[in-house]
């Protein structure tokens, strides 16, 4: 079971490299570690089991976050329909976003970040994903409002970006930057997902 100790924090090497694509189908490990990061999920929003072990309550999980630098990410929360969304995905990928932006008025928080981080980051509103589930089967997921904050946040940790990297402080509805126009604390360029 993954715990708080397991969570990799800002500073680390690993949340600022770009991951490596998982060769389909993966592996028997791989499949046990995105297993692995949808349970942490679970436990987190367990009150019961995140105060006996110590967890921070996630709706998200990247695989870097726990040290693995693979495009893995583990999503539970609820769509905009308030139907649950509980997915472990390989190799995720926005193929389409919206002109229209939103963002979290009290701003995004994050595993890896044991601090609070003022301001608010804009995010599509809407985007579609697609993506290999847990059970190998090819999908492409339709995503808006919370659910599609929560999905950018994911993916943008598999190119090595953070979420304070696109906080804003006095203009909630500027536009969300690219990808490749992110410029990452090392000064590298991060590519398109």
């Amino acid at each position: 079971m993954l715990t708080m100790k397991d969570i990799v924090r800002e500073g680390h090497p690993t949340l600022r490299k770009i991951a490596e694509e998982v060769s389909m189908p993966p592996s028997q490990e791989e499949k046990e570690t995105l297993q692995k990061m949808v349970d942490f999920l679970i436990h987190s929003q367990d009150e019961e089991t995140a105060e006996k072990y110590g967890l921070r309550p996630g709706v998200g999980l990247a695989a870097p976050q726990i040290n693995v630098s693979k495009r893995m990410i583990a999503v539970r929360t609820t769509d905009h329909r308030d139907e649950l969304i509980e997915l472990g995905l390989f190799n995720p990928k926005i193929v389409s976003r919206s002109v229209e932006t939103t963002f979290l008025e009290s701003g995004e928080g994050c595993l890896s970040v044991d601090r609070e981080v003022k301001g608010v980051v804009p995010r599509y509103s809407r985007i579609k994903v697609k993506a290999t589930t847990l059970e190998g089967k090819e999908i492409s997921l339709r995503l808006k409002g919370f659910a599609a904050v929560v999905f950018q946040h994911e993916i943008d940790h598999l190119n090595g970006i953070m979420f304070y990297d696109r906080t804003v402080e006095n203009d909630p509805y500027k536009k969300p930057l690219p990808p490749k126009e992110v410029i990452n604390r090392s000064g590298n360029e991060s590519p398109v997902s």
